[in-house]
């Protein structure tokens, strides 16, 4: 090959290669200029609510759920249908729900009392005689009397008109109440037919049908501020409290459990006794805490509660979290259906216990299947 050849083909060599680097550089640059699709996070499906305080099943089979905010809805083994202020219901807050014999359902909102029947609402307020309109506790004694306990007290329905129902006032070491010890939140009837009433910061009232018999932190109750009473299988009576644990009453003898004894937390808004005779403790900021009668299991964000981020219902202003306890949850309540199936209202929504597990169950489900038909139907 002569010089010149040479010459040529190193030029046309070095050619190429420029060609083939520019070629190269820009199909980079369109590859680049290429629109990269980001994939949008997976869309949660809507709870029930933020925030379920109630559970209740119907005679019909009908589970019924109370929310914080957005009333109450109902769910028929098929669909979910939503009862708001829009609807007729009364309030916007749900504090208790129950069902007379006649079937009608009542239910205990921050707006009054109201009874749903044959479709229709009809709204009870302090025109009908409530002490006042935000209700925290609702009963339905043995003889189908309803009771409510308002923010200003106890009241008793006659048929027609509401009936003031006063408790005692007692002093208390170091007085506290989130209100007013005239709130009662909670309602009972034992086994030998007595009516208790926890208030708030007065400690627990049991009425015998003539006179009243008060058992605060000086006769040995936990605490004075009663969120919550239960009666167990064998007669006893469970007091929560808020800020000093459960106690039980077992005859005349107090025995309280607490933190130190492996309750999650010591502000006890819930108790439950489910089939296995296993006592449940809704806390405030520690999920729920099982005691088999030996040792205590907790439920919480492990086992799957959410903890979301709304303000706290209290009206403090902070985030659920920052409320009133590190990240564990708030739960307000328990129900075991007919079908043995035990649900949790909590802070974050609505939630299942499958297993040693919590699942949410959203609008979407998922939901169990339903094993038995209405009350005394038996089995399907």
């Amino acid at each position: 090959m002569n010089k010149w050849c040479a010459n040529a083909s190193r030029r046309f060599c070095l050619g190429c290669l420029c060609a083939a680097f520019v070629a190269g550089c820009a199909h980079a640059v369109e590859a680049a200029a290429q629109p990269v699709a980001i994939q949008d996070p997976p869309v949660e499906p809507p709870q029930i609510s933020n925030y379920v305080r109630e559970v209740f099943q119907d005679r019909e089979g009908n589970l019924w759920f109370g929310t914080n905010g957005d009333g109450v809805c109902r769910f028929d083994g098929e669909s979910l249908v939503f009862f708001t202020v829009d609807e007729g219901f009364g309030g916007y807050a749900v504090r208790g729900i129950v069902q007379d014999a006649a079937g009608k359902m009542w239910f205990a909102t921050d707006n009054g009392v109201s009874r749903y029947d044959a479709g229709k609402f009809t709204n009870y307020t302090a025109a009908d005689g409530l002490s006042a309109d935000s209700i925290w506790s609702m009963m339905l004694d043995r003889s189908g009397v309803l009771w409510v306990g308002t923010q200003e007290g106890v009241c008793r329905f006659d048929g027609e008109r509401f009936l003031p129902f006063p408790l005692p006032r007692v002093d208390v070491d170091e007085p506290e109440s989130r209100f007013s010890p005239l709130v009662a939140f909670a309602m009972l009837e034992d086994a030998n037919g007595h009516l208790w009433f926890g208030t708030d910061g007065e400690g627990a009232h049991r009425f015998d049908g003539a006179s009243f018999t008060t058992y605060t932190t000086a006769e040995g109750l936990g605490g004075n501020m009663v969120r919550s009473l239960r009666a167990d299988r064998h007669g006893r009576v469970w007091i929560g409290s808020d800020g000093g644990g459960v106690s039980r009453l077992d005859g005349d003898t107090f025995t309280t459990f607490t933190t130190a004894d492996g309750l999650g937390s010591d502000r006890v808004y819930e108790i439950l006794e489910d089939r296995a005779g296993h006592m449940w403790f809704a806390t405030l900021g520690a999920g729920a805490t099982r005691y088999d009668g030996t040792s205590f299991r907790k439920f919480g964000v492990e086992q799957g509660l959410i903890v979301n981020e709304l303000p706290c219902p209290c009206g403090s202003g902070s985030k659920y979290k920052n409320c009133h306890g590190p990240g564990g949850g708030h739960v307000q309540e328990f129900f075991e259906d007919r079908d043995g199936n035990l649900w949790l209202g909590c802070s974050g929504g609505l939630f299942l216990l499958e297993g040693e597990n919590l699942v949410n169950v959203t609008r979407e489900g998922p939901w169990p299947a339903r094993r038995s038909g209405p009350e005394g139907a038996g089995d399907e």
